[in-house]
């Protein structure tokens, strides 16, 4: 069994986590990146995904973020998300409304660069919508 460490997930509206995890999967903008006890210090910007997390007592839960930062230390984890909200609770709705504003960003971008980073978020997000909600 995993040493387990201190891990929070933290939304603007409230505390989601505050417990001792064994292990965390975050959706990391540079790709996927697992965090155990006494990972190196390290600071990264989250995209839009799901962050996997197993808990001491051995289950599992899921949560979807849209993008944030996490701050990792040797002693524990804590992810600022912009928004997160449990993969069960997650809103089909408003999900499509993130897809059609996000289309709407790439379609009314004043340069080139403006719509390259929308369509990568759109991208994220289309990616997120086919993982996490079935057909």
């Amino acid at each position: 069994m995993a040493e387990a460490f201190k891990f929070e997930l933290v939304s603007p509206e409230r505390l989601l986590v505050s417990e001792q995890v064994e292990s965390v999967v975050i959706p990391g903008a540079e790709g996927e990146m697992t965090v155990m006890a006494h990972h190196a210090p390290v600071m990264t910007t989250i995209k839009p995904g799901v962050v996997t997390v197993k808990t001491a007592s051995g289950g599992e839960e899921r949560y979807v973020v849209f993008g944030g930062f996490a701050d990792i230390v040797p002693a524990g984890c804590t992810l600022l998300a912009e928004s997160a909200v449990a993969v069960k609770d997650v809103d089909r709705a408003d999900l499509a409304r993130r897809i059609q504003e996000a289309k709407e960003d790439a379609a009314d971008a004043k340069d080139d660069q403006a719509r390259s980073k929308a369509e990568q978020f759109l991208s994220q997000l289309t990616t997120l919508e086919g993982a996490i909600l079935p057909a």
